[in-house]
């Protein structure tokens, strides 16, 4: 199977291909600790959109674009972590940024293992100069959208929206029958939405954090993971790290975009469901092992995070999938 030149310019990347749906080229990554596909489809000349699904915690990509592409993202689910200059920023469900491509080699880190989204790869050089010229009353031309999210600060993040979700929602569940049209529909409305945007409320410099922050949340991960059989408290992973709660609550909820204590939650039943599927041992006992001593209890906040009691997920032929490793 082989690129098409437009496909090679735009995409770029340094992947194995695999078939594809409905015109679609689709690339599998080598290197990654899990899965990462992503579907690209050409929209327009020099504009294609990308469905991106990633189950794994880091991918290392070779790619070489021109400097003249910028790129829109959505997340739908999962997170991801980014680089501007020296700061590191998580996206989130419902989150849209804007930002060139990097070129050469990269790796790219998704905290929850887990990432679904779109990207919409526009070649400022190659696509048309006005895409909507036939009709009356609508102005978006490629060029004045990438100086306007790109020549600042090189990186432009929205906080979910209504108005974002109404844009992106509609594109994940496209009948493959009418994709090719309906892809060519949701882009120029796409390109109009963004026009419409007031660059003053870019959230980037809310999410904005350290490598020592992003160490932080990982040791702090690491240490619940070894000690799933305990109650750990704010105050103890305090002294075992010598930092304040503050922080530690900060620099959780900044790398994984939930709370401590739903963190240490998600992170207990993840290894429960494991346990469940894989070993023969008791619900009591698979409880006791993650710090519960009342069946009922546990059987409570399995439910809460996986959408079973233990009993039902075990005996489920359906893997829920794994967030936390």
């Amino acid at each position: 199977m082989e690129l098409t030149n437009q496909e090679n310019e735009l995409f770029g990347y340094d992947a194995s291909l695999c078939p594809g749906d409905g015109g679609s080229t689709c690339y599998a990554f080598p290197g990654a600790d899990g899965e990462v596909m992503m579907q690209l489809y050409s929209v327009f000349p020099g504009i294609a959109l990308v469905y991106e699904n990633i189950h794994s915690h880091h991918c290392t990509f070779r790619r070489s674009v021109s400097d003249q592409i910028f790129e829109v993202h959505h997340c739908r689910e999962g997170r991801i972590e980014g680089t501007s200059q020296d700061d590191l920023f998580y996206v989130g469900p419902g989150d849209l940024s804007i930002s060139k491509p990097r070129t050469g080699e990269y790796t790219m880190h998704y905290p929850l293992h887990h990432y679904h989204g779109i990207t919409v790869i526009i070649d400022v050089a190659k696509a048309p100069r006005c895409l909507s010229c036939f009709l009356e009353d609508v102005n978006v031309q490629p060029e004045s959208l990438m100086h306007k999210f790109c020549d600042e600060s090189g990186v432009y993040i929205a906080r979910s929206t209504p108005s974002i979700a109404h844009v992106f929602e509609e594109l994940y569940s496209v009948p493959e029958s009418i994709r090719t049209g309906y892809l060519k529909v949701k882009v120029l409305e796409l390109m109009l939405f963004l026009s419409s945007i007031d660059v003053q409320t870019d959230e980037f410099s809310h999410r904005c954090f350290s490598n020592n922050q992003k160490l932080l949340a990982k040791n702090v991960s690491d240490f619940l993971v070894e000690h799933m059989e305990q109650r750990v408290t704010l105050e103890q992973l305090s002294d075992v790290f010598h930092i304040s709660g503050t922080q530690i609550k900060a620099s959780i909820k900044g790398v994984f975009g939930i709370s401590l204590y739903s963190f240490i939650r998600i992170q207990k039943m993840q290894s429960a469901a494991k346990m469940l599927q894989n070993t023969n041992l008791t619900i009591l006992e698979i409880a006791g092992l993650h710090g519960y001593d009342n069946a009922s209890k546990f059987a409570s906040a399995f439910k809460a995070v996986m959408g079973l009691t233990p009993k039902e997920y075990r005996n489920s032929p359906i893997l829920v999938e794994n967030v936390f490793r």
